[in-house]
């Protein structure tokens, strides 16, 4: 990680710039995989598995047979722990539903809004480098919860045509059985335009890779809603001489193991603290698996000391990160001050982590800069909000010259008939 000294304003963007996405490269090796599984279905799903994870499949669905197998195949202390993560996403997500509104606005006026499931989602589950079941309860409880009628879950296979035992059983517990042993643009596009083993579906939630990231972009321009646009995980850490240094260093690496293409940034007070940081950032790198992609994801990050508190959250919201880890002796005034951010994580002893598992708040959430105009994944995710109304005759007698005056000066007679034609019979009728 370098370390940048008190940047102006004008040098922030430079100092914090993402990893660059190649993006038309990417299109390029995107668009005919759509297009081969638009035309071809479940053959060109086989060939790609093939092509990209060396296996060759027969039954793209996951049998019920492979579920009850992976039931028994999961640690007892795994199954514990998923409840209990299950049990706290549930508790959070419910807690989120909002009532049916319903108001008369004025007389004879009266306007509704109802929430209404989107009727068939699919969820794209990673489990390339590592396997994500967390990803299936963050999307598949309030998926479930929401009462989506259709929920497909698609996720590659390992190089023996199987599905990582905790994917399946997690799923399993939600509810989820239609298991599609498919991953990257190819799983999107089969979400995109339905195949003969996956149905077409509304809306695509999840994370993945910059091909399934490029992949779901497209699927927007053929009608298909997503969750939000998505680049690799980031994390910024927002810390003081409060802070415990081993504390923070574990928390920048344990986005850095994310991936190669992974972001993290420290911003702190002084040039002393930050060299604490780094140097327990070094040791504990050390230890770690996963060391070599985190290494290279550290080439892509920075420390800033910005000693100046309004400059640091000025800078942070200016950055807009995915996950903000704020640990400084004034908490609340930093937190009280951000508005740009995916999730927010405050003290010692929240951790990263906490939201990417277990705590209850979800981790499908807005990348590279898209805090700024997107909210993470969350039960209205799921619904679409349906407005109503309805008009009684007092209604349209009170509300009609209004609309009139306005469809007139607007010059569409037509709708300013539409009313006039009413309030005409209702003149006659008496």
């Amino acid at each position: 990680m370098k370390t940048i000294l008190n940047p102006g304003k004008s040098e922030w963007t430079k100092a914090l710039k993402r990893p660059v996405q190649k993006t038309k490269e990417i299109e390029k090796i995107v668009k005919p995989i759509m297009r081969k599984v638009k035309r071809s279905g479940d053959k060109a799903l086989k060939k790609f598995a093939l092509e990209y994870d060396h296996v060759q499949i027969k039954n793209l669905l996951v049998s019920l047979e492979e579920i009850k197998k992976a039931r028994e195949l999961v640690d007892p202390q795994l199954k514990e722990a998923i409840q209990v993560a299950k049990d706290n996403i549930e508790k959070f997500h419910a807690a989120q539903a909002s009532p049916e509104l319903k108001m008369e606005v004025m007389e004879g006026v009266t306007c509704m809004r109802r929430s209404v499931p989107i009727q068939r989602v699919g969820l794209y589950i990673p489990g390339g480098t590592a396997p994500l079941f967390s990803t299936v309860l963050m999307l598949g409880v309030p998926a479930n919860y929401a009462g989506c009628e259709e929920i497909i879950l698609c996720t590659p296979p390992d190089k023996d045509g199987n599905i990582h035992p905790a994917i399946l059983y997690t799923a399993d517990l939600i509810g989820i059985d239609k298991i599609v042993k498919a991953g990257g643009a190819q799983a999107v596009a089969a979400m995109t335009f339905g195949t003969e083993s996956v149905p077409k579906v509304d809306k695509i939630f999840g994370p993945g890779n910059q091909y399934v990231t490029a992949a779901k972009q497209l699927a927007v321009k053929k009608g298909v809603a997503i969750d939000m646009p998505a680049g690799p995980s980031e994390v910024l850490v927002y810390a003081d001489e409060t802070a415990i240094p081993a504390f923070v260093a574990a928390d920048l690496l344990s986005q850095a193991e994310h991936g190669v293409d992974s972001q993290v940034v420290l911003v702190t007070t002084t040039e002393k603290f930050a060299k604490k940081v780094l140097k327990e950032v070094e040791e504990q790198l050390e230890t770690l698996p996963r060391k070599d992609i985190a290494k290279r994801a550290l080439d892509n990050s920075v420390a800033v000391i910005m000693g100046n508190q309004a400059k640091a959250l000025e800078l942070i919201n200016d950055y807009a990160p995915e996950h903000l880890i704020i640990c400084v002796e004034n908490e609340e005034e930093a937190v009280n001050s951000i508005i740009n951010a995916g999730s927010v994580f405050i003290g010692n002893y929240t951790p990263e982590s906490a939201g990417d598992y277990a705590s209850g708040t979800n981790h499908t959430l807005p990348t590279y800069g898209y805090a700024r105009n997107y909210s993470g994944v969350s039960l209205d995710s799921f619904f679409k909000k349906i407005t109503y109304q309805k008009i009684t005759e007092k209604g349209i007698q009170k509300l009609g010259p209004t609309i009139e005056i306005m469809a007139a000066n607007e010059l569409l007679d037509a709708h300013k008939n539409a009313v006039s034609i009413r309030l005409q019979y209702l003149k006659e009728k008496k």
